[in-house]
């Protein structure tokens, strides 16, 4: 889940420092509690799930739910549910004869006939520590495991999608800054492709007591530059390599807040390449002739608890 998910926790830490605050107003009744681990969560829905400027359900809608527990001493642990449609989405073919992972089979080898694979919900995990070391600082330290549960009996030139990252974030105020590093083998099923690195700066700018907040988020995913012929092979044609996937995102919004919910208005903008040299071997090209990137408008609501 990619959309509140710091909400809860910078919640919890605010209310724990202002209880401790002289003159501060009383502090609101402390969340349920386990072990003491302050428990919260939230719901959201949408008209997609946006994850780094890719669309996970096609520009479907979506929904999803977060739980998080999250300690005084800044220790946090989570986790989120989204559907999702785009790893069967991708084309197991080539564009001028797609085929969606889904059901592979018309393809040939190295796919297997009367097989298919299966994906529609996203599993995340994710823990760590945040250090609130100056007024307003806030340092971010933890890692992440996407998990797709499904059936991948017939991959082909794919990998199963289950990926691990490691995170390391600054947070001033209203501005944080993120690094992120893939420590497992693959990245979001793509083969040979570990140490996959993602930075974004992500802004929320409050305007004053209105209850708006201005969004700015501007990231870049960077694959290496590693050889994965079983993909980019096209006939005798080796058509590139994994550095096809590296791109820069950016996303504008605006965020109101209306009677404990939150609307969120975005623009993104990913300049991911469709297909690859030969312009038949996809990229972000999914089965359907649509880029998963470019340009998008999303909407969601979202209510914490």
């Amino acid at each position: 889940m990619h959309l509140l998910r710091a909400l809860p926790v910078l919640a919890a830490m605010t209310a724990h420092l202002a209880a401790q605050s002289p003159g501060a107003p009383p502090a609101p009744p402390p969340p349920p509690s386990i072990q003491g681990f302050g428990l919260s969560g939230s719901t959201t829905i949408g008209t997609q799930y946006l994850f780094r400027g890719l669309t996970q359900t096609d520009g479907k809608p979506t929904v999803q739910a977060e739980w998080d527990l999250v300690h005084p001493a800044g220790f946090y642990l989570s986790t989120s549910l989204s559907n999702i449609s785009w790893f069967t989405d991708q084309n197991a073919g080539i564009a001028s004869a797609p085929t969606s992972l889904g059901s592979p089979a018309g393809v040939g080898a190295p796919y297997f006939p009367g097989k298919a694979n299966s994906a529609g919900v996203e599993l995340d995990l994710f823990g760590g520590y945040k250090w609130g070391f100056a007024k307003d600082w806030i340092l971010d330290v933890g890692l992440y495991r996407y998990l797709y549960p499904g059936t991948y009996d017939n991959l082909g030139a794919y990998r199963n999608p289950a990926t691990t990252e490691a995170y390391l974030g600054l947070g001033y105020s209203w501005a944080s800054l993120k690094y992120s590093q893939v420590i497992s083998a693959n990245t979001f099923g793509v083969n040979n492709s570990g140490g996959t690195t993602y930075v974004d700066l992500s802004l929320a700018i409050p305007l004053g007591d209105s209850g708006w907040t201005v969004q700015l988020h501007g990231g870049k995913t960077t694959y290496a530059t590693k050889a994965n012929p079983g993909y980019f092979l096209n006939g005798s044609t080796l058509t590139g390599d994994n550095s096809l996937f590296s791109y820069t995102d950016y996303r504008p919004g605006i965020a109101k807040e209306i009677k404990g919910y939150t609307l969120t208005l975005g623009a993104s903008q990913a300049d991911t390449k469709s297909r690859a040299s030969d312009n038949d071997v996809t990229v972000y090209e999914n089965a359907f002739g649509r880029n998963i990137g470019k340009d998008r408008v999303t909407f969601t609501i979202a209510k914490v608890f």
